[in-house]
């Protein structure tokens, strides 16, 4: 009787593992992939097996997504979502909002952004949002001012610039490998992560957390939005758990939105 049952049991394990439905969500490593990683066992718990693919780029996992290759991205925060829609043809929408990753400035020549030489070099990221947000960051710092009234700023749209620095648009991903060549760099956070830099002890400058937009989200194909999986993985990442995971584990430099 005892072997009859001990095989009913596995015959019902194999069964149950055979038949959980497949999430695929495409992010980048750190904080993404960390986040995802801490609620596999919820999802497993709803018969969810919850798959993560590591990108180092923010267009690959949106294309994925696109396609349907992946049935969400967890990587980026809304601007940047709507600019690529406008620009690739993508139809992406945003579920839930997760995180801020703060942007900071960062370098590996000076300790003080008032020790910033004249025509230093500074690099930026090169897609149109993230450009935009790290030319608002300089002007933060007092190193240049903008035509506030352009929607989406790049160097052109710089109407002041004191100490002629030299602006260089440079993919996101690769900008903490330019530190030793350029003065100063602005870097998203997942990017420094990467590149074992800490923004609260490496940066120059931190953006503010107040009134930011830049939350990063859970983005789907759309018309997924409401799927039952979509909402199990929305509703799983915004629990009490990550809350306390991302607070725990990034110290302030990653902020909860939830």
């Amino acid at each position: 009787m005892k072997k009859f049952l001990l095989a009913s049991l596995l015959s019902a394990s194999v069964v149950s593992f055979a038949l959980a439905e497949k999430i695929v969500v495409a992010a980048t490593p750190i904080p993404h992939a960390e986040i995802l990683e801490q609620i596999k066992p919820d999802l497993k718990a709803q018969g969810y097996d919850l798959e993560v693919k590591v990108f180092n780029d923010y267009v690959t996992p949106n294309l994925a997504t696109d396609s349907g290759d992946a049935d969400a991205g967890f990587f980026q925060h809304v601007p940047y979502m709507v600019e690529f829609n406008a620009n690739k043809g993508t139809k992406l929408k945003a579920t839930v909002g997760v995180h801020l990753e703060p942007m900071g400035i960062y370098s590996h020549k000076i300790k003080n952004l008032k020790d910033l030489k004249n025509g230093a070099k500074v690099a930026v990221p090169n897609d149109p949002t993230n450009e935009s947000r790290a030319l608002d960051l300089l002007v933060a710092a007092g190193l240049i001012e903008v035509d506030q009234s352009a929607k989406l700023r790049t160097p052109l749209d710089v109407t002041k610039n004191p100490k002629n620095l030299e602006i260089l648009e440079l993919e996101g991903a690769a900008l903490p490998r330019t530190l030793g060549d350029v003065d100063i760099a602005v870097i998203n956070s997942n990017f420094a992560f990467n590149a074992n830099l800490n923004p609260i002890k490496d940066s120059l400058l931190l953006e503010k957390a107040e009134g930011n937009p830049y939350t990063n989200v859970i983005s789907v194909k759309e018309g997924n939005e409401n799927s039952p999986k979509i909402k199990a993985l929305d509703k799983a990442i915004q629990s009490e758990k990550v809350k306390k995971f991302i607070e725990t584990q990034y110290k302030g430099a990653i902020i909860p939105s939830f």
